[in-house]
């Protein structure tokens, strides 16, 4: 019996501490990307599950499900850079991914990569009303609120706009997006959304990450502390074992 105790004991914290280091883990991704444009942070949820199994269902264990991500906002900053764009609530933009498909993000700090393409800071072509957005050498380019870009091309009179296209912007249910392992969101559905003329963007102004430095912070103390308590009652667990098993050789 006393063995027994031992073992949920045992089994007890180490699905504890395995649940707060996915929860740390998540919580440091957090962080890291408190400065990331448009960033939504992920959330974690504990719950108690039962182990199911032959015989009675005698233990509960700790389970650290994800819960999807954070949709509140960042703040808006002005930065007065011309190719950096905030997109009004509930509004995205749509980027292409690795294998040539559609995704959706908030982050608008964008580029033009040396053959001209229209990027995301982290390298994602941003899409248009045809796909990728290329853009043409110019001496000037200006974003619209509704997306459109113009440009005033090479050797052209200042006054000569050229319109090169138009950048996909969505209005999704949010509650209908879920985060892939890219960092990028997607329907839950894997459908492709379709435009939607009410998104507007502002032009020189960035959305901020909506990560609180702080908050991780703190949960990260909070985590490490939960963390070593589970190792210590690991570790008295090992020494009432070790002190029964000393007890039942001393009677016999």
């Amino acid at each position: 019996k006393a063995g027994n105790k031992m073992d949920k004991m045992l089994y007890l914290a180490m699905t504890g501490a395995k649940s707060i280091m996915q929860a740390q883990q998540t919580n440091s991704h957090n962080l890291a990307n408190a400065n990331t444009p448009g960033f939504r942070a992920d959330l974690d949820s504990f719950m108690s599950h039962k182990l199911e199994g032959p015989g009675y269902e005698d233990r509960v264990y700790s389970l650290d499900k994800g819960v999807g991500s954070d949709f509140q906002p960042g703040a808006v900053i002005q930065t007065g850079n011309t190719l950096d764009i905030a997109m009004s609530s509930g509004g995205w933009m749509a980027v292409q991914t690795d294998d040539g498909g559609e995704a959706y993000t908030k982050r608008g700090d964008l580029k033009i990569s040396s053959v001209g393409q229209l990027m995301t800071g982290d390298g994602r072509p941003v899409m248009g009303e045809g796909g990728a957005i290329t853009i043409p050498p110019a001496q000037k380019l200006e974003i619209a609120r509704d997306g459109t870009i113009s440009i005033v091309p090479l050797g052209q009179d200042a006054n000569t706009l050229a319109v090169i296209d138009r950048i996909k912007l969505v209005k999704p249910d949010e509650a209908n997006l879920e985060k892939g392992l890219d960092g990028l969101f997607r329907a839950k559905d894997g459908l492709t959304l379709t435009a939607d003329a009410g998104v507007s963007v502002q032009s020189g102004a960035l959305e901020s990450s909506n990560v609180n430095s702080i908050e991780a912070l703190v949960n990260m103390i909070d985590y490490s502390r939960a963390y070593e308590m589970q190792i210590k009652v690991m570790a008295a667990a090992q020494e009432n074992d070790q002190a029964s098993s000393k007890l039942l050789r001393s009677n016999g």
